[in-house]
C-alpha cells in the first residue's frame, strides 16, 4: 500500500497542528494557576447600608408585635359567637338549647326537632343546623327572629317554611331552620372531605 502526495501533506499538516496544540495549552497552563481575586473595595459601605437596612426591619416589629395583638384581640371577640361544643352533638345540643330558650320566651311550644348535621363553613370553620316545628302567631314568629338576631352566637335562619294552621286563632305552621357557625375540628372527616358549605 503506498501514500499518495496528496495523503503526506495531510499527514504533515496534522503534525504540525498537533505539535501548536501542545505548545498553546503548555503555554496557558504553565501561566498562572489560581486566578487573581482583587479586594472588594466597597465592602465597609456595602456592610454599612446592610446594617442601616436590618436596624430599620427591626425598628418595625414591635409596630408589628402591636398589630398582631390588635388583631388577635379582633379574632377572639368575633370568635366568642361560635357554638362551643367538645363534639358535634354537643354544638347541636348548645344550638337546640339556644331555640328553646328563644321559643319558650315567646311562649311558643316546640312540636319536634330535627338535628340536620354539621358541615364545613370555608377552611377555618364548621356550620351546624339544626330544625324545629312549632305553632305559634305570626307577630310570635316576628319576635322570635328578631330575639334570634340579638343573640351574641353567630347565628342565621337556613330555612323558613311557613303554612297557615288554624285560620281562627290566626296561627301558622312554621319549619324553622337555625344554622351556627363552630370550630373546624367538629366537622366529621367525610365531611371534610366533600369542600366547603354553604
Amino acid at each position: 500500500m503506498e501514500i499518495t502526495a496528496r495523503e503526506r501533506r495531510s499527514l504533515a499538516w496534522l503534525g504540525v497542528s498537533l505539535v501548536l496544540s501542545a505548545a498553546w495549552y503548555f503555554i496557558q497552563s504553565s501561566g498562572s494557576s489560581t486566578p487573581i481575586v482583587s479586594a472588594s473595595v466597597d465592602s465597609a459601605a456595602l456592610d454599612e447600608r446592610r446594617l442601616a437596612k436590618l436596624r430599620d426591619t427591626a425598628a418595625t416589629v414591635p409596630q408589628k408585635e402591636d398589630i398582631l395583638k390588635s388583631v388577635s384581640a379582633d379574632l377572639a371577640k368575633r370568635e366568642a359567637g361560635l357554638i362551643a361544643g367538645e363534639t358535634a352533638q354537643q354544638a347541636q345540643a348548645q344550638l337546640l338549647q339556644i331555640l328553646h330558650r328563644l321559643c319558650d320566651s315567646q311562649q311558643i311550644p316546640l312540636k319536634s326537632f330535627e338535628l340536620l348535621g354539621i358541615a364545613p363553613l370555608g377552611d377555618d370553620y364548621g356550620q351546624v343546623t339544626v330544625a324545629v316545628q312549632i305553632e305559634c302567631h305570626i307577630e310570635q314568629l316576628v319576635n322570635l327572629l328578631s330575639d334570634l338576631s340579638a343573640q351574641p352566637q353567630l347565628l342565621t335562619t337556613s330555612d323558613l317554611q311557613v303554612q297557615a294552621a288554624n285560620p281562627k286563632e290566626k296561627t301558622v305552621n312554621v319549619r324553622l331552620a337555625i344554622s351556627g357557625v363552630t370550630a373546624r375540628r367538629l366537622v366529621p372527616e367525610k365531611s371534610q372531605k366533600k369542600g366547603s358549605g354553604v
